[in-house]
């Protein structure tokens, strides 16, 4: 319960110095916040904000990359947990997933739940904007 408390009071924190104007102290209660309770998508969204407000497009694709990757990683795991050890469970689930469009034809996932299909539109942008 310690670690709950402790995201909701660096949220808050977060918060009141975002609204306050002071972005740099906002930035670090998010950035401890995502440290706490990486599976929040919360605090990532408000780093891109303030990243993008400040035009600081180099950040702005470091939290992109940091929270794709971690978003990709859970939702792989939660699959393979779901579907355990059994080898003809695995068989079928990846069979099922290719044949619905969930997967390609060398089984990588070709679908990832919310935030990640948002999150990659924005790193496209990103990356164009860097590149400019």
């Amino acid at each position: 319960m310690k670690g709950v408390l402790s995201y909701k009071y660096l949220v808050e924190k977060a918060q009141e110095a975002e609204s306050s104007e002071y972005l740099e102290e906002a930035v670090t209660f998010y950035q401890k916040a995502i440290k706490t309770e990486p599976s929040q998508e919360l605090p990532y969204d408000r780093l891109m904000i303030i990243y993008r407000k400040q035009k600081n497009y180099k950040e702005e694709l470091r939290v992109l990359n940091e929270g794709i990757q971690f978003f990709k990683g859970q939702h792989e795991n939660k699959q393979r947990e779901l579907v355990g050890t059994n080898k003809k469970i695995a068989q079928l689930s990846t069979a099922f997933m290719k044949s619905v469009g969930l997967k390609d034809k060398k089984g990588k996932n070709t679908y990832y739940p919310e935030p990640v299909p948002r999150w990659e539109k924005r790193k496209q942008v990103v990356e164009k904007k860097l590149k400019k």
